[in-house]
C-alpha cells in the first residue's frame, strides 16, 4: 500500500532554502530496519515517520545511517504536515510521542512553536583533534550531552571554516556546534552544525543544536529570546526562547514535494 511522502523546508519560508526534510505517513508501525532503508534512500539530513498513536503522533526520526533521539527541522516539517493534510485541526495543538518525550507544536501567526528540552553547554576543553579536525581557532569550547561547541571571534571566521570531515567524524559525538556572536541587531548568533559521524557532513539547519545554544548565548545577551542564523549553503532562521528547562523554536516551513513511496 503506498505511504504518503512528502518533502518539506523547515526554518524557511522559502521554497528550496532552510533544511529539507522527508516526511512519511505511516498506517501503522513497521520495521527499524525498514525505515533506515527508506531514510537512506531518501539521503536527506532527516526522514521523519509519522503515524496516530491514540490522541498523539508517533514521531521517529532517522538520518541516512542511524535513528537520532532528537531533531528539530523535522518536527517542524512533520507539524507543517499535519496541519497541511487535515490530519492535524488548525488550532490544534499537536502532541507527539518521541524518544525524547512528549513534544508539542503549535502555530504561532505564521510559524510554527516547537516546545523542545534543552540540553545545557558545560564550558570544558575540546575532545583531542577536534580543533584540529575544524581547523580554526576557538576562543571558547565546551559540551553536552550529545555535541561539543566551538565559540570563534568573528562572522567571517565562522564562515570560512572547511573540516577535515574524515577527522572529524573520528571524534565520538554526534555533532560539532561552531558558532559566533551576532550584531544583535538582526541576530544575536550565528552558528554552523557538522555531523559526519552521523552521516551528515554540514547539516543545513539544525533545530536540536539551538536547545543549547541558547544556553550559552542567552546569559552572554541577558536576553531570554534570541534570534539566530545558520549559515550553512541554504541557511535558516530560527527564534528561540529559553524557557526555564525548555526551549520555544519558531521557524516557517515550506512543501517542495509531494508522493506516495511504492516500497
Amino acid at each position: 500500500m503506498p505511504q504518503p511522502l512528502y518533502q518539506i523546508d523547515a526554518f524557511t519560508s522559502q521554497p528550496l532554502s532552510g533544511n529539507p526534510a522527508a516526511v512519511c505517513w505511516l498506517s501503522q508501525p513497521c520495521e527499524d530496519s525498514w525505515l533506515q532503508q527508506v531514510a537512506a534512500e531518501m539521503n536527506l539530513s532527516e526522514t521523519a515517520f509519522l503515524w496516530q498513536e491514540e490522541s498523539r503522533f508517533r514521531l521517529r526520526w532517522f538520518t541516512p545511517t542511524v535513528e537520532v533521539d532528537l531533531c528539530g527541522h523535522a518536527t517542524l516539517a512533520a507539524s507543517h504536515f499535519l496541519w497541511e493534510t487535515g490530519k492535524a485541526a488548525p488550532e490544534q495543538t499537536i502532541e507527539f510521542n518521541t524518544r525524547s518525550g512528549v513534544l508539542t507544536a503549535t502555530k504561532v501567526g505564521s510559524r510554527i512553536e516547537l516546545d523542545f528540552p534543552i540540553d545545557e553547554i558545560e564550558v570544558c576543553p575540546p575532545p583531542a583533534g577536534l580543533i584540529a579536525a575544524l581547523g580554526c581557532k576557538a576562543i571558547a569550547t565546551g559540551r553536552n550531552r550529545r555535541d561539543v561547541l566551538v565559540e570563534v571571534a568573528t562572522k567571517a571566521e565562522l564562515r570560512s571554516v572547511q573540516p577535515d570531515f574524515r577527522a572529524l567524524a573520528e571524534i565520538r559525538v554526534r555533532g560539532v556546534m561552531v558558532t559566533c556572536r551576532g550584531d544583535g541587531e538582526r541576530y544575536e548568533f550565528l552558528s554552523r552544525f557538522f555531523a559526519p559521524g552521523s552521516g551528515i557532513d554540514e547539516d543545513p539547519v539544525t533545530g536540536s543544536a539551538h536547545c543549547a545554544l541558547v544556553t550559552y548565548w542567552s546569559p552572554k545577551w541577558q536576553k531570554e529570546t534570541l534570534r539566530a542564523f545558520q549559515c550553512s549553503q541554504r541557511g535558516g532562521e530560527v527564534e528561540v526562547t529559553l524557557d526555564g528547562d525548555r526551549a520555544k523554536l519558531r521557524g516557517a516551513a515550506v512543501t517542495v514535494l509531494r508522493g506516495e513511496l511504492d516500497a
